[in-house]
């Protein structure tokens, strides 16, 4: 097909014709809201790298959750500030820790709602790295315990799904195992399957107060040059018995989004980060772009990259946007 006789604008030149022809839709149902619990009431600290997100009491979370349920947002992901931090993190898996009580009141309150918790360490140790520390060396196997302690205080807290974001070896059978030992075998797995040591996370680290006191993650997170071993930690992470695979950060790994939707065919979820979501909103308040314009690209180009769910703190303006488009 070759010009005269083919001539792609003629299916350009109106917006009925574009919406005919239009490969890749974004809805509603493809998002999950990124939420910070943190104790007291009322609360409601402002996370000044990332405009319009807080750290959230549990009634002013629950709030924000509604808003987002009422915009068609199906799921939210939980990260919780604890009152106290120590080297074996007992605030991941207490049963009266901020990520268990928000859980519980949000299911009393909004019971259709999807709530999927974040199940690290990290907020947790007073070192701020993902497992236990023995030295200056993370100990991969004496980790493997709490998350799955972790993981089974979410379930039981109400946890409609749970996500290991760590990436510790072996820790999604192990926390398989724990769940379906006690009585949950129910709770589906989000593994974050393929998670890279990224510069993309500074305004998250200063959200949830996670940043690592010694040294760096690059010993458990992915080089951000690989490819190939995507595919083998997402193959890895199926055969433990993981049910949805997330690829973090998305938007500069939406070559690894579409390695991976080509090789696997479970349900793929994508991490549009908290750097990225920072940079647009950065961009947007200089006058650069137009930052609704940009918000909408760039979750269409994650969405089209192969990804069945994106979570991003854009979630409730995508939302709203695609209600009024």
């Amino acid at each position: 097909m070759l010009f005269p006789d083919y001539r792609p604008r003629r299916l350009r030149q109106n917006e009925g014709f574009r919406r005919m022809i239009r490969e890749t839709s974004l809805s509603s149902n493809d998002l999950i809201l990124p939420l910070f619990a943190i104790g007291g009431k009322g609360v409601k600290n402002p996370i000044e790298s990332m405009p319009g997100h807080y750290q959230l009491s549990i009634d002013n979370l629950v709030k924000k959750a509604k808003e987002a349920y009422e915009l068609g947002i199906p799921a939210v992901m939980l990260f919780g500030i604890p009152e106290k931090k120590d080297p074996l993190a007992t605030s991941a898996y207490a049963k009266n820790g901020i990520v268990q009580k928000a859980t519980s009141e949000l299911k009393k309150k909004i019971s259709d709602l999807v709530v999927i918790t974040d199940v690290c360490l990290c907020q947790y140790t007073d070192h701020g790295h993902c497992g236990i520390v023995d030295g200056r060396i993370i100990d991969n196997d004496a980790t493997l315990d709490l998350l799955a302690r972790t993981a089974l205080s979410h379930a039981k807290a109400g946890a409609d799904m749970v996500a290991p974001s760590d990436m510790m070896d072996g820790r999604v059978a192990e926390i398989r195992n724990v769940l379906d030992e006690n009585d949950c075998s129910n709770i589906p797995i989000m593994s974050y399957a393929a998670k890279y040591c990224s510069a993309y996370y500074g305004p998250f680290r200063h959200a949830a107060d996670s940043a690592p006191k010694f040294g760096d993650r690059r010993t458990y997170q992915m080089d951000p040059a690989n490819s190939l071993e995507a595919v083998r930690e997402v193959t890895m992470d199926i055969e433990e018995g993981a049910d949805i695979i997330m690829i973090k950060p998305a938007l500069s790994y939406l070559d690894v989004i579409c390695r991976i939707r080509d090789e696997i065919d479970l349900p793929l979820a994508a991490y549009n980060v908290s750097g990225e979501y920072a940079m647009i909103k950065a961009a947007d308040k200089m006058g650069w772009i137009d930052g609704k314009k940009v918000m909408m690209e760039t979750l269409t180009s994650i969405k089209r990259a192969g990804a069945d769910m994106i979570l991003t703190y854009f979630a409730v303006e995508a939302a709203k946007e695609l209600r009024r488009l």
